[in-house]
């Protein structure tokens, strides 16, 4: 399916979960179940609007992410101009995370507003083979517009579990004068998990293209492979502490990894089958490294 196409699904679906939520406020609340659509389709369409033109400020504003000079960070430089080349790409806007915990990512609406952020301590760790596998995989990210998605999704996907659990604490009381108190619970737990599965099926299938594309353009998959091994060690020993874990999917690897998360529920595909699958590539294509 074609990115414009993702993007309207991401719109229509997650915008329908919040019509769900808004009939059972105008039901049960409010008395009047159109009001309550209306009211929440209203909601849908400002947040939609507000990720698309927003998302990117928003996500580098929370991360207190600075955009950089060519001259104040010219390891990240040299390398995102290197992969940029390859791919016949415009130079995105660079940003740096003044954070110890080694990561990576992409924001922007498209090619001409994206940024590519990296943390300093992913510049510390990572060699400059290892650096450019990591930078071709979030500009494969900006090629295929998976960033739109994934921030509208989180963004979106968010906002769903907020109203849902205002729905669950100020429903259960209401629930017993009425005797709706299941329906209230009912829908304050699957619609969010339903968003949020959403929102992880589209990051995680996302993922392994996005190792795919940038081990073949910079034709070193293993360099990639042994980038994701490091990430995984240094993210599990320093995860970040703050930020928003709805924009975990953004991040090449998981930034909030520091307790054991359950395969289903990640936002990422596990480091040990993305590595395996960059090697089997590597042994496919017959490339060294």
């Amino acid at each position: 399916m074609g990115a414009a196409l993702r993007t309207l699904a991401l719109f229509l679906v997650l915008t329908g979960l919040f019509m769900v939520i808004g009939w059972v406020v105008g039901s049960y609340f409010i008395g009047d179940w159109l009001l309550g659509t209306l009211i929440f389709i209203s909601i849908a369409v400002a947040i939609n609007v507000f990720s698309y033109f927003m998302s990117d400020r928003m996500v580098l504003w929370s991360y207190k992410a600075k955009i950089a000079q060519p001259s104040e960070a010219p390891k990240l430089y040299k390398a995102l101009q290197n992969v940029c080349l390859k791919a016949n790409m415009p130079m995105p806007r660079m940003a740096i995370v003044n954070i110890p915990t080694p990561n990576a990512f992409a924001t922007g609406r498209n090619q001409k507003n994206a940024v590519v952020a990296a943390t300093t301590g992913i510049l510390d760790i990572l060699s400059d083979d290892e650096l450019e596998g990591v930078l071709a995989h979030e500009m494969a990210h900006i090629k295929d517009k998976d960033i739109l998605v994934m921030t509208i999704a989180a963004t979106i996907a968010g906002a769903i579990s907020i109203a849902a659990r205002m729905l669950w604490f100020g429903g259960a009381g209401r629930g017993q004068r009425d005797g709706n108190a299941m329906v209230l619970i009912l829908v304050a737990i699957t619609v969010p998990i339903a968003a949020l599965l959403i929102r992880l099926a589209i990051s995680r299938s996302r993922e392994y293209k996005a190792d795919y594309e940038g081990a073949m353009l910079i034709q070193r998959p293993r360099s990639l492979a042994n980038a994701l091994a490091k990430l995984e060690v240094g993210n599990k020993r320093r995860p970040i502490r703050s930020g928003n874990p709805a924009s975990a999917s953004l991040f090449i690897v998981n930034p909030f990894s520091g307790e054991s998360i359950v395969s289903i529920l990640s936002t990422h595909p596990p480091i040990k089958q993305r590595i395996r699958k960059l090697e089997e590539l590597a042994q496919k294509e017959g490339y060294l490294r």
